[in-house]
Protein backbone atom coordinates (compact mmCIF):
# COMPACT_ATOMS: atom_id res chain seq x y z
CA UNK A 1 0.00 0.00 0.00
CA UNK A 2 2.82 2.38 0.92
CA UNK A 3 4.51 1.82 -2.43
CA UNK A 4 1.34 3.07 -4.17
CA UNK A 5 0.71 6.08 -1.93
CA UNK A 6 4.34 7.18 -2.15
CA UNK A 7 4.27 8.11 -5.88
CA UNK A 8 0.71 9.39 -5.75
CA UNK A 9 -1.66 9.30 -8.74
CA UNK A 10 -0.01 9.12 -12.16
CA UNK A 11 -3.20 8.36 -14.07
CA UNK A 12 -2.97 6.93 -17.59
CA UNK A 13 -5.31 7.95 -20.40
CA UNK A 14 -7.32 4.72 -20.57
CA UNK A 15 -8.20 4.95 -16.88
CA UNK A 16 -9.97 8.26 -17.49
CA UNK A 17 -12.30 6.44 -19.90
CA UNK A 18 -13.43 4.18 -17.07
CA UNK A 19 -13.71 7.17 -14.75
CA UNK A 20 -16.04 8.93 -17.20
CA UNK A 21 -18.26 5.83 -17.41
CA UNK A 22 -18.44 5.78 -13.59
CA UNK A 23 -19.11 9.52 -13.39
CA UNK A 24 -21.92 9.38 -15.96
CA UNK A 25 -23.57 6.56 -14.06
CA UNK A 26 -23.54 8.65 -10.88
CA UNK A 27 -24.86 11.66 -12.81
CA UNK A 28 -27.90 9.64 -13.87
CA UNK A 29 -26.83 9.21 -17.51
CA UNK A 30 -26.29 5.48 -17.26
CA UNK A 31 -23.08 3.51 -17.70
CA UNK A 32 -22.14 5.33 -20.90
CA UNK A 33 -19.30 7.47 -22.18
CA UNK A 34 -21.31 10.00 -24.19
CA UNK A 35 -24.72 10.62 -22.58
CA UNK A 36 -27.46 9.27 -24.82
CA UNK A 37 -25.10 6.91 -26.70
CA UNK A 38 -25.39 3.38 -25.35
CA UNK A 39 -22.06 1.96 -26.48
CA UNK A 40 -20.14 -0.54 -24.35
CA UNK A 41 -16.69 0.93 -24.83
CA UNK A 42 -15.18 -0.24 -21.55
CA UNK A 43 -13.74 -3.73 -21.17
CA UNK A 44 -13.92 -3.53 -17.37
CA UNK A 45 -17.57 -3.15 -16.31
CA UNK A 46 -16.96 -4.55 -12.82
CA UNK A 47 -14.23 -1.98 -12.10
CA UNK A 48 -16.40 0.84 -13.48
CA UNK A 49 -19.29 -0.23 -11.25
CA UNK A 50 -16.97 -0.52 -8.26
CA UNK A 51 -15.66 3.01 -8.82
CA UNK A 52 -19.23 4.25 -9.13
CA UNK A 53 -20.12 2.69 -5.81
CA UNK A 54 -17.10 4.23 -4.10
CA UNK A 55 -17.80 7.55 -5.79
CA UNK A 56 -21.35 7.48 -4.49
CA UNK A 57 -20.08 7.74 -0.91
CA UNK A 58 -17.25 10.19 -1.65
CA UNK A 59 -18.64 13.05 -3.67
CA UNK A 60 -20.97 11.54 -6.24
CA UNK A 61 -20.32 12.61 -9.84
CA UNK A 62 -17.74 15.10 -8.52
CA UNK A 63 -15.73 12.40 -6.74
CA UNK A 64 -11.95 12.34 -7.15
CA UNK A 65 -11.76 9.13 -9.17
CA UNK A 66 -7.96 9.14 -9.67
CA UNK A 67 -7.51 9.25 -5.88
CA UNK A 68 -10.21 6.63 -5.30
CA UNK A 69 -8.56 4.34 -7.82
CA UNK A 70 -5.14 4.84 -6.22
CA UNK A 71 -6.36 3.88 -2.75
CA UNK A 72 -8.49 0.93 -3.77
CA UNK A 73 -5.78 -0.44 -6.08
CA UNK A 74 -3.31 -0.22 -3.22
CA UNK A 75 -5.65 -2.32 -1.08
CA UNK A 76 -6.10 -4.85 -3.92
CA UNK A 77 -2.34 -5.23 -4.34
CA UNK A 78 -1.84 -5.65 -0.59
CA UNK A 79 -4.36 -8.51 -0.63
CA UNK A 80 -2.60 -10.02 -3.65
CA UNK A 81 0.68 -10.01 -1.72
CA UNK A 82 -1.03 -11.83 1.15
CA UNK A 83 -2.44 -14.44 -1.24
CA UNK A 84 0.97 -14.99 -2.86
CA UNK A 85 2.46 -15.64 0.58
CA UNK A 86 -0.29 -18.16 1.35
CA UNK A 87 0.15 -19.64 -2.11
CA UNK A 88 3.81 -20.41 -1.41
CA UNK A 89 2.89 -21.94 1.94
CA UNK A 90 0.29 -24.15 0.26
CA UNK A 91 2.97 -25.43 -2.13
CA UNK A 92 5.19 -26.20 0.88
CA UNK A 93 7.63 -23.58 -0.36
CA UNK A 94 6.94 -20.49 1.75
CA UNK A 95 10.10 -18.68 0.67
CA UNK A 96 8.93 -18.66 -2.95
CA UNK A 97 5.58 -17.12 -2.02
CA UNK A 98 7.15 -14.50 0.23
CA UNK A 99 9.67 -13.54 -2.47
CA UNK A 100 6.93 -13.25 -5.09
CA UNK A 101 4.89 -11.04 -2.76
CA UNK A 102 7.90 -8.87 -2.01
CA UNK A 103 8.60 -8.30 -5.71
CA UNK A 104 4.93 -7.77 -6.52
CA UNK A 105 4.78 -4.99 -3.94
CA UNK A 106 7.47 -2.96 -5.74
CA UNK A 107 7.57 -4.10 -9.36
CA UNK A 108 6.84 -1.25 -11.80
CA UNK A 109 4.53 -3.60 -13.71
CA UNK A 110 2.28 -3.63 -10.66
CA UNK A 111 2.79 -0.15 -9.22
CA UNK A 112 2.54 1.80 -12.49
CA UNK A 113 -0.98 0.65 -13.27
CA UNK A 114 -2.18 0.80 -9.68
CA UNK A 115 -1.23 4.47 -9.47
CA UNK A 116 -2.29 4.79 -13.11
CA UNK A 117 -5.91 4.10 -12.14
CA UNK A 118 -6.26 0.94 -14.24
CA UNK A 119 -8.25 -2.17 -13.38
CA UNK A 120 -5.07 -4.30 -13.39
CA UNK A 121 -4.80 -4.56 -9.59
CA UNK A 122 -8.38 -5.85 -9.31
CA UNK A 123 -7.82 -8.36 -12.11
CA UNK A 124 -4.62 -9.72 -10.53
CA UNK A 125 -6.29 -10.00 -7.11
CA UNK A 126 -9.22 -11.95 -8.53
CA UNK A 127 -6.90 -14.16 -10.60
CA UNK A 128 -4.66 -14.89 -7.60
CA UNK A 129 -7.70 -15.70 -5.47
CA UNK A 130 -9.04 -18.03 -8.17
CA UNK A 131 -5.74 -19.91 -8.35
CA UNK A 132 -5.34 -20.05 -4.57
CA UNK A 133 -8.81 -21.43 -3.87
CA UNK A 134 -8.42 -23.90 -6.72
CA UNK A 135 -5.16 -25.07 -5.16
CA UNK A 136 -6.94 -25.47 -1.79
CA UNK A 137 -9.79 -27.47 -3.43
CA UNK A 138 -12.33 -24.78 -2.57
CA UNK A 139 -13.98 -24.94 -5.95
CA UNK A 140 -17.04 -22.77 -5.23
CA UNK A 141 -14.94 -19.78 -4.18
CA UNK A 142 -12.56 -20.36 -7.09
CA UNK A 143 -15.52 -20.35 -9.49
CA UNK A 144 -16.93 -17.14 -7.99
CA UNK A 145 -13.65 -15.26 -8.34
CA UNK A 146 -13.18 -16.65 -11.85
CA UNK A 147 -16.54 -15.25 -12.94
CA UNK A 148 -15.79 -11.86 -11.43
CA UNK A 149 -12.42 -11.89 -13.21
CA UNK A 150 -14.10 -12.15 -16.61
CA UNK A 151 -16.22 -9.12 -15.73
CA UNK A 152 -13.03 -7.24 -14.88
CA UNK A 153 -11.26 -7.90 -18.17
CA UNK A 154 -11.97 -10.30 -21.07
CA UNK A 155 -8.44 -11.75 -21.18
CA UNK A 156 -9.21 -13.35 -17.80
CA UNK A 157 -10.82 -16.07 -19.92
CA UNK A 158 -7.32 -17.42 -20.53
CA UNK A 159 -6.76 -18.58 -16.96
CA UNK A 160 -10.45 -19.38 -16.45
CA UNK A 161 -10.29 -21.83 -19.38
CA UNK A 162 -7.35 -23.63 -17.76
CA UNK A 163 -9.16 -23.91 -14.43
CA UNK A 164 -12.28 -25.10 -16.26
CA UNK A 165 -10.35 -27.82 -18.07
CA UNK A 166 -8.90 -29.08 -14.80
CA UNK A 167 -12.36 -29.19 -13.22
CA UNK A 168 -13.70 -31.07 -16.24
CA UNK A 169 -10.88 -33.61 -15.98
CA UNK A 170 -11.70 -34.02 -12.30
CA UNK A 171 -15.37 -34.74 -13.05
CA UNK A 172 -14.55 -37.22 -15.81
CA UNK A 173 -11.89 -39.11 -13.86
CA UNK A 174 -13.93 -39.50 -10.68
CA UNK A 175 -16.39 -42.28 -11.45
CA UNK A 176 -19.90 -41.18 -10.66
CA UNK A 177 -18.80 -37.63 -9.91
CA UNK A 178 -21.19 -34.87 -10.95
CA UNK A 179 -20.51 -31.17 -11.50
CA UNK A 180 -21.03 -29.20 -8.34
CA UNK A 181 -24.17 -27.10 -8.84
CA UNK A 182 -22.98 -24.45 -6.37
CA UNK A 183 -19.69 -24.20 -8.27
CA UNK A 184 -21.43 -23.71 -11.62
CA UNK A 185 -23.85 -21.15 -10.21
CA UNK A 186 -21.05 -19.20 -8.50
CA UNK A 187 -19.32 -18.78 -11.84
CA UNK A 188 -22.31 -18.32 -14.12
CA UNK A 189 -24.75 -16.15 -12.13
CA UNK A 190 -22.64 -12.93 -12.08
CA UNK A 191 -21.90 -13.39 -15.78
CA UNK A 192 -25.52 -14.14 -16.64
CA UNK A 193 -26.72 -11.03 -14.81
CA UNK A 194 -24.24 -8.83 -16.68
CA UNK A 195 -25.02 -10.47 -20.03
CA UNK A 196 -28.73 -9.77 -19.59
CA UNK A 197 -28.16 -6.17 -18.50
CA UNK A 198 -25.58 -5.36 -21.19
CA UNK A 199 -27.53 -7.08 -23.96
CA UNK A 200 -30.59 -5.02 -23.05
CA UNK A 201 -28.72 -1.72 -22.66
CA UNK A 202 -26.09 -1.98 -25.40
CA UNK A 203 -27.43 -4.72 -27.66
CA UNK A 204 -24.42 -6.95 -26.93
CA UNK A 205 -22.30 -7.98 -23.95
CA UNK A 206 -19.13 -7.79 -26.07
CA UNK A 207 -17.27 -4.47 -25.65
CA UNK A 208 -17.08 -2.53 -28.89
CA UNK A 209 -13.52 -1.55 -28.06
CA UNK A 210 -12.28 -5.08 -28.83
CA UNK A 211 -13.28 -4.91 -32.50
CA UNK A 212 -12.20 -1.28 -32.77
CA UNK A 213 -8.64 -1.99 -31.65
CA UNK A 214 -8.40 -4.88 -34.08
CA UNK A 215 -9.27 -2.77 -37.13
CA UNK A 216 -7.59 0.54 -36.31
CA UNK A 217 -3.99 -0.45 -35.62
CA UNK A 218 -1.43 -1.87 -38.03
CA UNK A 219 1.43 -4.00 -36.71
CA UNK A 220 4.24 -6.23 -38.00
CA UNK A 221 3.35 -9.90 -37.76
CA UNK A 222 5.94 -10.53 -35.07
CA UNK A 223 5.30 -7.41 -32.95
CA UNK A 224 3.62 -9.22 -30.04
CA UNK A 225 6.17 -12.05 -30.10
CA UNK A 226 9.12 -9.69 -29.80
CA UNK A 227 7.49 -7.63 -27.06
CA UNK A 228 6.55 -10.69 -25.02
CA UNK A 229 9.99 -12.27 -25.38
CA UNK A 230 11.55 -9.07 -24.05
CA UNK A 231 9.04 -9.03 -21.21
CA UNK A 232 9.60 -12.62 -20.08
CA UNK A 233 13.36 -12.10 -20.32
CA UNK A 234 13.32 -9.11 -17.96
CA UNK A 235 10.92 -9.78 -15.04
CA UNK A 236 13.14 -7.77 -12.67
CA UNK A 237 14.20 -5.04 -15.11
CA UNK A 238 17.80 -6.26 -15.15
CA UNK A 239 18.37 -4.59 -18.53
CA UNK A 240 18.19 -1.20 -16.81
CA UNK A 241 21.34 -2.06 -14.85
CA UNK A 242 23.27 -4.47 -17.09
CA UNK A 243 22.22 -3.18 -20.51
CA UNK A 244 20.27 -4.76 -23.37
CA UNK A 245 22.59 -7.78 -23.59
CA UNK A 246 20.86 -8.97 -20.42
CA UNK A 247 17.70 -9.67 -22.46
CA UNK A 248 19.48 -12.46 -24.35
CA UNK A 249 20.67 -14.03 -21.10
CA UNK A 250 17.37 -13.48 -19.31
CA UNK A 251 15.35 -15.35 -21.93
CA UNK A 252 17.38 -18.43 -20.97
CA UNK A 253 17.74 -17.99 -17.21
CA UNK A 254 14.23 -17.05 -16.10
CA UNK A 255 12.12 -19.47 -18.19
CA UNK A 256 14.55 -22.24 -17.14
CA UNK A 257 14.09 -21.41 -13.45
CA UNK A 258 10.34 -21.17 -13.98
CA UNK A 259 10.10 -24.58 -15.68
CA UNK A 260 12.36 -26.24 -13.11
CA UNK A 261 10.50 -24.77 -10.17
CA UNK A 262 7.03 -25.66 -11.37
CA UNK A 263 8.11 -29.14 -12.53
CA UNK A 264 9.19 -30.02 -9.03
CA UNK A 265 6.12 -28.42 -7.42
CA UNK A 266 3.76 -30.33 -9.70
CA UNK A 267 5.17 -33.63 -8.50
CA UNK A 268 3.45 -32.96 -5.18
CA UNK A 269 0.56 -30.76 -6.36
CA UNK A 270 -0.55 -32.04 -9.76
CA UNK A 271 -3.78 -30.05 -9.81
CA UNK A 272 -1.67 -26.84 -9.76
CA UNK A 273 -0.87 -27.33 -13.46
CA UNK A 274 -3.18 -24.46 -14.60
CA UNK A 275 -1.05 -22.01 -12.61
CA UNK A 276 2.15 -23.45 -14.06
CA UNK A 277 0.82 -23.40 -17.62
CA UNK A 278 -0.85 -19.99 -17.50
CA UNK A 279 2.18 -17.75 -18.34
CA UNK A 280 3.08 -19.91 -21.35
CA UNK A 281 -0.56 -20.08 -22.46
CA UNK A 282 -0.88 -16.31 -22.17
CA UNK A 283 2.33 -15.88 -24.16
CA UNK A 284 1.10 -18.21 -26.92
CA UNK A 285 -2.39 -16.71 -27.29
CA UNK A 286 -1.18 -13.11 -27.44
CA UNK A 287 1.61 -14.04 -29.84
CA UNK A 288 -0.86 -15.66 -32.23
CA UNK A 289 -3.45 -12.88 -31.90
CA UNK A 290 -0.74 -10.20 -32.27
CA UNK A 291 -2.70 -7.27 -30.84
CA UNK A 292 -1.13 -3.93 -30.03
CA UNK A 293 0.49 -4.75 -26.67
CA UNK A 294 -0.47 -1.99 -24.28
CA UNK A 295 1.76 -2.01 -21.21
CA UNK A 296 -0.94 -3.28 -18.87
CA UNK A 297 -1.39 -6.37 -21.07
CA UNK A 298 2.01 -7.54 -19.84
CA UNK A 299 1.12 -7.74 -16.15
CA UNK A 300 -1.27 -10.74 -15.71
CA UNK A 301 1.28 -13.56 -16.23
CA UNK A 302 3.74 -12.09 -13.73
CA UNK A 303 2.49 -13.41 -10.35
CA UNK A 304 2.64 -17.05 -11.48
CA UNK A 305 5.86 -16.32 -13.38
CA UNK A 306 7.40 -14.90 -10.20
CA UNK A 307 6.20 -17.91 -8.20
CA UNK A 308 7.79 -20.30 -10.73
CA UNK A 309 11.11 -18.44 -10.81
CA UNK A 310 11.37 -18.37 -7.02
CA UNK A 311 10.29 -22.02 -6.82
CA UNK A 312 13.25 -22.77 -9.06
CA UNK A 313 15.63 -20.74 -6.92
CA UNK A 314 14.30 -22.36 -3.74
CA UNK A 315 14.86 -25.82 -5.21
CA UNK A 316 18.43 -24.92 -6.11
CA UNK A 317 19.02 -23.93 -2.50
CA UNK A 318 17.51 -27.20 -1.27
CA UNK A 319 19.43 -29.41 -3.68
CA UNK A 320 22.77 -27.76 -2.98
CA UNK A 321 21.99 -27.39 0.73
CA UNK A 322 23.10 -23.81 0.39
CA UNK A 323 20.04 -21.72 1.09
CA UNK A 324 22.14 -18.58 0.91
CA UNK A 325 22.16 -18.97 -2.88
CA UNK A 326 18.40 -18.50 -3.17
CA UNK A 327 18.46 -15.77 -0.52
CA UNK A 328 21.14 -13.87 -2.43
CA UNK A 329 19.28 -14.31 -5.73
CA UNK A 330 16.06 -12.97 -4.19
CA UNK A 331 17.96 -9.99 -2.79
CA UNK A 332 19.46 -9.28 -6.22
CA UNK A 333 16.01 -9.50 -7.85
CA UNK A 334 14.70 -7.03 -5.29
CA UNK A 335 17.62 -4.63 -5.84
CA UNK A 336 17.24 -4.74 -9.62
CA UNK A 337 13.51 -4.07 -9.33
CA UNK A 338 14.08 -1.10 -7.00
CA UNK A 339 16.60 0.19 -9.55
CA UNK A 340 13.70 0.55 -12.01
CA UNK A 341 12.35 3.37 -9.81
CA UNK A 342 13.49 6.98 -9.88
CA UNK A 343 13.68 9.31 -6.88
CA UNK A 344 12.94 12.43 -8.91
CA UNK A 345 10.67 11.90 -11.95
CA UNK A 346 11.17 14.53 -14.66
CA UNK A 347 7.41 15.09 -14.92
CA UNK A 348 4.34 14.72 -12.74
CA UNK A 349 4.57 14.72 -8.96
CA UNK A 350 8.09 15.18 -7.59
CA UNK A 351 8.00 11.95 -5.62
CA UNK A 352 9.69 8.54 -6.08
CA UNK A 353 7.97 6.51 -8.77
CA UNK A 354 8.68 3.73 -11.28
CA UNK A 355 10.41 5.04 -14.38
CA UNK A 356 7.78 3.34 -16.54
CA UNK A 357 4.99 5.36 -14.84
CA UNK A 358 5.27 7.71 -17.80
CA UNK A 359 2.46 10.24 -18.24
CA UNK A 360 3.95 12.93 -20.49
CA UNK A 361 1.31 12.19 -23.13
CA UNK A 362 -1.44 12.53 -20.55
CA UNK A 363 0.06 15.84 -19.38
CA UNK A 364 -0.12 17.15 -22.94
CA UNK A 365 -3.78 16.19 -23.13
CA UNK A 366 -4.44 17.93 -19.81
CA UNK A 367 -2.95 21.07 -21.33
CA UNK A 368 -5.02 20.61 -24.48
CA UNK A 369 -8.18 20.19 -22.41
CA UNK A 370 -7.49 23.45 -20.59
CA UNK A 371 -7.13 25.22 -23.95
CA UNK A 372 -10.15 23.79 -25.72
CA UNK A 373 -12.64 23.75 -22.80
CA UNK A 374 -13.24 27.55 -22.79
CA UNK A 375 -13.86 27.45 -26.56
CA UNK A 376 -16.64 24.87 -26.40
CA UNK A 377 -20.29 25.65 -26.98
CA UNK A 378 -23.02 23.29 -25.72
CA UNK A 379 -23.28 20.28 -28.02
CA UNK A 380 -19.84 20.71 -29.58
CA UNK A 381 -17.93 17.55 -30.50
CA UNK A 382 -14.22 16.94 -30.03
CA UNK A 383 -12.53 14.33 -32.21
CA UNK A 384 -9.46 12.62 -30.77
CA UNK A 385 -7.45 9.43 -31.04
CA UNK A 386 -6.80 9.33 -27.28
CA UNK A 387 -10.02 10.18 -25.51
CA UNK A 388 -9.46 9.58 -21.80
CA UNK A 389 -8.11 12.84 -20.42
CA UNK A 390 -9.93 15.02 -22.95
CA UNK A 391 -13.30 13.46 -22.29
CA UNK A 392 -12.93 13.45 -18.53
CA UNK A 393 -11.59 17.00 -18.22
CA UNK A 394 -13.86 18.77 -20.75
CA UNK A 395 -17.06 16.75 -20.35
CA UNK A 396 -17.66 17.36 -24.06
CA UNK A 397 -19.22 15.00 -26.56
CA UNK A 398 -16.34 12.93 -27.96
CA UNK A 399 -15.84 11.40 -31.38
CA UNK A 400 -13.33 8.63 -30.79
CA UNK A 401 -11.38 8.20 -34.01
CA UNK A 402 -10.21 4.73 -32.96
CA UNK A 403 -13.83 3.70 -32.41
CA UNK A 404 -13.74 2.47 -28.82
CA UNK A 405 -16.88 4.41 -27.93
CA UNK A 406 -17.83 5.68 -31.41
CA UNK A 407 -18.97 2.74 -33.59
CA UNK A 408 -19.31 5.00 -36.63
CA UNK A 409 -15.54 5.43 -36.73
CA UNK A 410 -14.86 1.78 -37.50
CA UNK A 411 -16.52 2.00 -40.93
CA UNK A 412 -13.60 4.12 -42.14
CA UNK A 413 -11.06 1.35 -41.48
CA UNK A 414 -8.94 -0.25 -42.79
CA UNK A 415 -6.88 2.33 -44.64
CA UNK A 416 -3.89 1.76 -46.89
CA UNK A 417 -0.57 1.04 -45.21
CA UNK A 418 1.23 4.01 -46.75
CA UNK A 419 -1.02 6.31 -44.68
CA UNK A 420 0.59 5.07 -41.45
CA UNK A 421 3.64 6.81 -40.03
CA UNK A 422 3.44 4.77 -36.81
CA UNK A 423 0.94 2.04 -35.89
CA UNK A 424 -2.08 4.34 -36.00
CA UNK A 425 -3.48 6.91 -38.43
CA UNK A 426 -6.82 8.74 -38.61
CA UNK A 427 -8.70 8.19 -41.90
CA UNK A 428 -9.33 11.37 -43.88
CA UNK A 429 -12.96 10.46 -44.59
CA UNK A 430 -13.68 10.10 -40.87
CA UNK A 431 -12.84 13.76 -40.26
CA UNK A 432 -14.32 15.15 -43.47
CA UNK A 433 -17.64 13.29 -43.20
CA UNK A 434 -18.19 13.33 -39.43
CA UNK A 435 -17.08 17.01 -39.31
CA UNK A 436 -16.29 17.42 -35.58
CA UNK A 437 -16.21 20.94 -34.16
CA UNK A 438 -12.74 20.47 -32.69
CA UNK A 439 -9.90 18.05 -33.30
CA UNK A 440 -7.19 17.39 -30.71
CA UNK A 441 -4.58 15.12 -32.19
CA UNK A 442 -0.92 14.21 -32.28
CA UNK A 443 0.41 15.48 -35.59
CA UNK A 444 1.74 12.04 -36.48
CA UNK A 445 -1.81 10.60 -36.46
CA UNK A 446 -2.88 12.83 -39.35
CA UNK A 447 0.38 13.59 -41.12
CA UNK A 448 -0.34 11.41 -44.15
CA UNK A 449 -4.15 11.51 -44.03
CA UNK A 450 -6.60 14.33 -43.32
CA UNK A 451 -3.97 17.04 -42.81
CA UNK A 452 -3.09 16.74 -46.50
CA UNK A 453 -6.70 17.12 -47.69
CA UNK A 454 -7.67 20.37 -49.38
CA UNK A 455 -11.18 20.19 -47.90
CA UNK A 456 -9.77 19.86 -44.41
CA UNK A 457 -7.47 22.86 -44.88
CA UNK A 458 -10.43 24.88 -46.16
CA UNK A 459 -12.73 24.05 -43.25
CA UNK A 460 -10.43 23.88 -40.22
CA UNK A 461 -8.07 26.34 -38.56
CA UNK A 462 -5.18 25.49 -36.27
CA UNK A 463 -5.79 27.27 -32.96
CA UNK A 464 -2.99 25.87 -30.78
CA UNK A 465 0.08 23.66 -30.83
CA UNK A 466 1.41 21.93 -27.74
CA UNK A 467 5.07 21.00 -27.92
CA UNK A 468 5.74 17.25 -27.72
CA UNK A 469 7.71 14.71 -29.72
CA UNK A 470 6.03 11.55 -28.35
CA UNK A 471 5.88 8.82 -31.02
CA UNK A 472 7.94 11.05 -33.29
CA UNK A 473 5.11 13.58 -33.58
CA UNK A 474 5.59 17.23 -34.41
CA UNK A 475 3.46 18.48 -31.54
CA UNK A 476 -0.12 18.03 -30.38
CA UNK A 477 -2.47 20.07 -32.56
CA UNK A 478 -5.85 21.65 -31.80
CA UNK A 479 -8.04 22.44 -34.80
CA UNK A 480 -11.33 24.34 -34.84
CA UNK A 481 -13.95 24.02 -37.54
CA UNK A 482 -14.40 27.38 -39.27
Amino acid sequence: MTMRLLPGPRTVDDAFITFRYARNLLAGNGLVYNPGEWVLGTTTPLYALLLSGLGLVSGGADADFPLIALVVNGLFDALTCYILIRFGESLARPRAGTAAALIWAITPMSVSFAIGGMETSLLILLMSATFYFHLKHRSVLAALFAGLSVLTRPDALLFVVLIGVDRLIHWVKKTGSKPNAAEILSFSVPLAIWIMISSTAYGTPVPHSIAAKTSAYILPGDAALIRLLQHFATPFFGQNFFGNWWIGLGIIIFPSLFITGWRHALQDFRHAWPMALYPAFYFSVFTLANPLIFRWYLTPPLPMYFIGIFLGLTDIGRQTRKTWISTAAIAIAFALTVNAWTLRPDHGLDRPAPEMAYIKLENSYHEAASIVAPLLDPGDTIAAGDIGVLGYKTGAHILDTVGLISPQSTQYYPISEEKYVINYAIPSELILIEAPDYIVVLEVYGRETFMKEVNFIAHYALVATIETDIYGTDGMLIFERK
